[in-house]
């Protein structure tokens, strides 16, 4: 089998790479991105490419997977239209092209982001994503066009994704001592790790499987105990505090991403992984804390001597 995928210079890449290359049904995995991939492996070519100039017909040719972990997630001073370019015009293009060059599998790492928010959420919910969050919108468009253009390209939906590689905003909400003040019951979270994410699209690249799948741990917790777990005298901020630091930060120094994403923290967003599960036969190896654990480890606690 030789597979393609896209963005192997990223964070995700880092745990989808090997896992694909010990694979016994994996031959070749070819990784394109803009930047140089660090990661080696006899099975494994590096190619350097932009998505937003066309990829090589070559390499697609006798592909018989695409992986398109390629996106923009926080765009920091790049302009809007640079980041739509990837993430929505770039997308559709490679797509089509791979589908035209007679790829038989193609996975787009897509995002819960989509649905904005809710509770155990199947994958017939509604995409609304969050306003301001311009990634969930590009996801949540890029999603619309391919249920019209290309059913049959699955499109994972993993719920945040955390291990030792996720993104630098998620590692610095945990390690920041904030967190925000909310009635009780506290908003329901939940993450992923990055390896169960790598299984899945393994998983997804030997079915003939087609459409979206949820991906989450099986159970849930709350971002006032992620970040108590971490910080011995956790601070309670307003909703309207959070939202003015983050703004703040964007807008000066180019920090955090969009604002929109921090309303998430005050909703639920709970996935119904069921399809996946059966259909895929997945299965998620850890839990949330211990996927949290992997990205930022909780204090060890203090115990009083007698």
């Amino acid at each position: 089998m030789k597979v393609v995928v896209t963005g192997a210079a990223g964070r995700l890449a880092r745990a989808v790479l090997p896992i694909l290359c010990r694979h016994p049904r994996v031959e070749q995995v070819h990784g394109i991105d803009w930047r140089e991939v660090a990661f080696t492996h006899p099975k494994f070519l590096a190619h350097r490419a932009d998505l937003r100039e066309g990829l090589s017909e070559r390499l697609l040719a006798g592909a018989d997977g695409l992986v398109h972990l390629a996106f923009i997630v926080l765009r920091a001073r790049l302009d809007p239209g640079s980041m739509r370019a990837i993430n929505v015009d770039g997308t559709l293009a490679l797509l089509r092209r791979a589908r035209a060059a007679g790829v038989p599998r193609r996975v787009y790492l897509s995002s819960a982001a989509v649905y904005g928010a809710g509770e155990q959420l199947g994958e017939d919910a509604p995409l609304a994503p969050l306003p301001g969050f311009e990634y969930a919108r590009h996801k949540a468009e890029v999603e619309k066009r391919l249920e019209a253009a290309d059913p049959e390209c699955v499109r994972l939906r993993p719920h945040a994704i955390v291990g030792p590689h996720c993104q630098p905003l998620l590692k610095r909400l945990l390690r920041q001592p904030f967190y925000v003040r909310l009635p009780d019951p506290q908003p329901r979270l939940q993450c992923v790790h990055e390896d169960d994410v790598a299984q899945a699209v393994v998983a997804c690249l030997l079915k003939d499987v087609g459409g979206p799948f949820n991906l989450a741990a099986e159970d849930t917790f709350c971002f006032r105990d992620a970040i108590a777990e971490r910080h011995r005298l956790p601070v309670a901020v307003s909703l309207a505090t959070a939202r003015r630091v983050v703004r703040f930060g964007w807008r000066f120094a180019g920090l955090f991403g969009e604002p929109g994403w921090v309303e998430g923290l005050a909703q639920p967003l709970t996935l119904d992984c069921t399809r996946a599960r059966t259909e895929l036969g997945w299965r998620p190896r850890y839990a949330c804390r211990e996927a949290l654990a992997a990205a930022v480890p909780p204090k060890p606690r203090r115990t009083l001597k007698p």
